[in-house]
C-alpha cells in the first residue's frame, strides 16, 4: 500500500509540472488516453495478421488515395509552420529555450507541436492499412510509431517548444514527399515510372529514423527533468 501510495503522489507530482498551456487539450489531461491508443495498436499489431490470415489482400485505393493526400496536405501546414513561427519568434536553430509564456508566437509554437502529435496517432493507421494489404509490417516500423505516440505526448505535455520543434520540422518535411510518394504509387502500377526517386526518399527516411530516435532521447530527457 505505502509503494501505491509513493507511485501515486510521484504520478501527482509530475502531472503538476507539466506545462499549464496544453493541459485541457485534448489527450493532455492525462496520460491514460495516450497509453489506450499505446494498447490499443500494439493489441492491432499481434492479433490483426491472425484475423486477415486467410482473407486475400484488400484493395483499399478508395481509401488510400485521399489518406495520403490528407496527411500530405499536414504536414504541408505544419511545416510551413514550424518554419514561420520559428523565423517570426528569432528561433536558434541549434539551442532553443522552451518560452512557457502566454506568448502568442510561444503559444503557437506549442499548438503545432500538438498538432505533429496528433499527426502521430494518426499515422498508426498505416499499419492497419500495411496487414490489411497483407504487405510486412517490420519491428522497425511498429517500434517507430509506439516510440513517436510517447515521445511527443510528452514532449507536447513538458516541454511544447524550444529545440523540441526542429526534429517535427525536418519530419514533416520528409512526409510531404513520403506520402506524396504513397498517394501516388497507389494509383497503379502505371505511375511507376514517374517514380523513380523513391531510393532517395528511402536514403532520406534512414536518415530521419536515426536522428529522430536521438532527439527523441533528448526530448525524453528534458521532460524528465522537468519532472524532477
Amino acid at each position: 500500500m505505502a509503494l501505491f501510495d509513493d507511485i501515486r503522489k510521484m504520478y501527482i507530482d509530475g502531472l503538476k509540472k507539466a506545462d499549464p498551456r496544453v493541459e485541457n487539450w485534448p489527450f493532455m489531461q492525462s496520460p491514460v488516453p495516450i497509453i489506450i491508443v499505446f494498447c490499443v495498436y500494439v493489441s492491432m499489431v499481434f492479433l490483426c495478421p491472425k484475423f486477415v490470415k486467410k482473407l486475400p489482400p484488400m484493395n483499399l485505393k478508395l481509401i488510400l488515395v485521399p489518406y495520403n493526400f490528407v496527411l500530405v496536405a499536414l504536414s504541408v501546414y505544419m511545416f510551413v509552420e514550424f518554419i514561420t513561427v520559428s523565423l517570426l519568434a528569432n528561433y536558434s536553430y541549434q539551442c532553443q529555450p522552451v518560452d512557457y509564456s502566454e506568448d502568442y508566437l510561444a503559444v503557437r509554437m506549442a499548438k503545432v507541436l500538438w498538432w505533429f502529435f496528433f499527426s502521430k496517432v494518426i499515422e498508426l493507421i498505416d499499419t492497419l492499412f500495411l496487414m490489411l494489404r497483407k504487405n510486412q509490417v517490420s519491428f522497425l516500423h511498429a517500434y517507430h510509431h509506439c516510440t513517436m505516440i510517447l515521445t511527443y505526448w510528452m514532449g507536447v505535455k513538458f516541454v511544447a517548444g524550444g529545440q523540441a520543434f526542429f526534429v517535427p520540422m525536418l519530419n514533416t518535411f520528409v512526409h510531404i514527399i513520403m506520402y506524396t510518394y504513397y498517394g501516388l504509387a497507389v494509383l497503379g502500377p502505371h505511375m511507376q515510372k514517374y517514380l523513380w526517386w523513391k531510393k532517395y526518399l528511402t536514403k532520406l527516411q534512414l536518415k530521419q529514423f536515426q536522428f529522430a530516435e536521438q532527439v527523441a532521447l533528448l526530448i525524453s530527457t528534458e521532460a524528465s527533468v522537468r519532472e524532477s
